[in-house]
């Protein structure tokens, strides 16, 4: 059940999830309002919605314009369906909640480019604007999809779509616990199991952590950083945290959230110059691109990249990618393998040429090389899961540091083998050995193993596999599988390595 999940997750990009996810929700809340179970007008709904976005989407655009940045179209609809399910629908006829919504919807994407530096924003856009709205114009935000027990069952099971697609349960938890303690604890009722229930059930607490706490691009970018910035919004969001008569709301715990996650993490979007294409494997190319500035990074980490390209498909323009590069080159390199049919964004990158660019940003990913240099290493890369070990290992050769490290490398066939000349450079210089395992290949390649990567493997290569911790990078399904055979060899859950690599989804 799980594999299928994941299997159907894997055929949309997280934001376009989120799309849907929300989608789903203004829908749902349409049709119970001609049935009864919500108590809001269906026509307000729809008015509300269709104005909203209609405002969003020229107001972004105009904003794009004059800040000469690109509009994304993704971003716009998820914020704008956001926000008409937050601010309480209204009818063409109250002139007061149509201006409401123009002011909200104006702010939200203004937003995103007056309070940004380096063309990346600092503010949850829909939070910002209803925010705004209550302290300049009086006009609060009702989160009215949270507190309709109609919509939970889609809030949750949708929401927890989302959640396993980005692989934020850490923030997520952590959020939760915190708003859950904070709340008890601040709290004058006596029944905890009461207050429990109630903010699960009508609060914005579920809404507010799948639909917005996690957007990207003001999220820390390590596991440590972002379960401090979820405890700041949990314990904030409690609903008797004030400030002398002045009370916090869900936006604004975000939004401090928010100024927290920024102060800690990479700042800025970068504009990349293609400078090369080389082609690496069967159907594996690297892009070269050189930085419009300069760019810091740790070898194993990605980035969102976003090629200019009209019409994207349904797994959007925006996509996450492993840098190939190490830190100690001067070029940034993205590892690409190619499907047919391929997406809508990988033919947008096929088809650049040298000169042209491409944006990027929000750095993140704790799929590094730990500090201590003396610890013993596995890297397991499948496919093009191996970009992430290309870094590693390229820094380790530019820094000559010798560490003890074996990779494990799985193809179907030799002809799939991606950066094997950095492989054999860290093999002769610093003793690095990588095993490379085929297992799809009819004849028999020197220096490379016809038949799978498994436990038989794994123990005959290396001998002193359970005083390493392992590294594993490639699709779920192989993360997930290896991660069991590790385990079933006697590896301890604490010394195996994975990461979310929005790539591959």
């Amino acid at each position: 059940m799980i594999t299928m999940i994941d299997n159907l997750l894997n055929r949309v990009t997280m934001y376009r999830l989120v799309l849907y996810y929300l989608a789903a929700l203004v829908l749902a809340a349409f049709v119970f309002g001609f049935f009864g179970p919500l108590p809001y007008d269906p026509t307000a709904i729809a008015f509300s919605t269709i104005l909203i976005i209609g405002v969003c989407w020229i107001t972004n655009h105009i904003f794009a314009r004059v800040f000469r940045a690109a509009a994304n179209s993704e971003s716009i609809y998820i914020t704008a369906l956001i926000l008409a399910l937050i601010i309480t629908p209204v009818t063409a006829a109250d002139h007061a909640g149509v201006g409401f919504l123009i002011f909200a919807s104006v702010w939200a994407m203004a937003s995103k480019y007056i309070f940004a530096l380096g063309k990346k924003h600092i503010f949850n856009p829909a939070a910002f604007a209803v925010a705004l709205s209550a302290i300049a114009i009086n006009q609060p935000a009702t989160w009215w999809v949270a507190g309709n027990l109609a919509l939970l069952p889609i809030v949750l099971v949708g929401g927890l779509l989302v959640v396993r697609k980005v692989q934020r349960f850490d923030l997520v938890l952590s959020f939760t616990l915190a708003a859950l303690a904070s709340s008890i604890l601040t709290s004058h009722a006596g029944d905890p199991a009461t207050l429990i229930e109630q903010t699960f059930l009508h609060s914005s607490l579920l809404f507010l952590a799948f639909a917005m706490l996690s957007e990207p691009l003001t999220t820390p970018p390590t596991t440590a950083l972002r379960i401090a910035y979820g405890v700041i919004v949990g314990v904030l969001f409690a609903p008797n945290i004030h400030v002398g008569t002045f009370y916090l709301t869900p936006e604004l715990a975000l939004l401090a959230g928010n100024i927290f996650a920024f102060l800690v993490s990479p700042k800025g979007r970068h504009v990349l110059t293609l400078s090369a294409i080389e082609q690496k494997a069967n159907d594996v190319y690297d892009f070269v691109f050189t930085p419009d500035r300069s760019f810091r990074f740790r070898p194993g980490q990605y980035l969102e990249w976003t090629p200019a390209h009209a019409y994207p498909d349904n797994r959007g323009n925006r996509r996450y990618f492993t840098i190939a590069s190490s830190p100690t080159e001067r070029s940034l390199r993205l590892g690409v393998k190619f499907y047919n049919p391929s997406s809508t964004f990988k033919r947008a990158l096929a088809s650049m040429k040298v000169g042209e660019t491409i944006s990027t940003s929000h750095l993140a990913g704790g799929f590094v090389l730990p500090n201590d240099k003396n610890k013993k290493l596995v890297f397991i890369a499948g496919g093009i899961g191996v970009t992430p070990f290309r870094s590693m290992i390229q820094y380790l050769i530019d820094k000559k540091e010798a560490r003890s490290v074996v990779v494990l490398y799985s193809n179907r066939t030799a002809a799939d083998v991606a950066y094997k000349d950095v492989f054999d450079r860290a093999q002769s210089e610093l003793g690095i050995k990588t095993v490379y395992a085929l297992s799809n290949e009819k004849q028999a390649v020197p220096g490379m193993i016809n038949g799978m990567l498994d436990a038989a493997l794994i123990a005959r290569e290396i001998p002193d596999y359970r005083e390493r911790m392992f590294f594993i990078s490639g699709p779920h399904v192989m993360v997930d599988a290896f991660t069991k055979t590790l385990t079933g060899m006697g590896v301890s859950r604490f010394k195996i390595k994975s990461d979310f690599f929005p790539g591959f989804a």
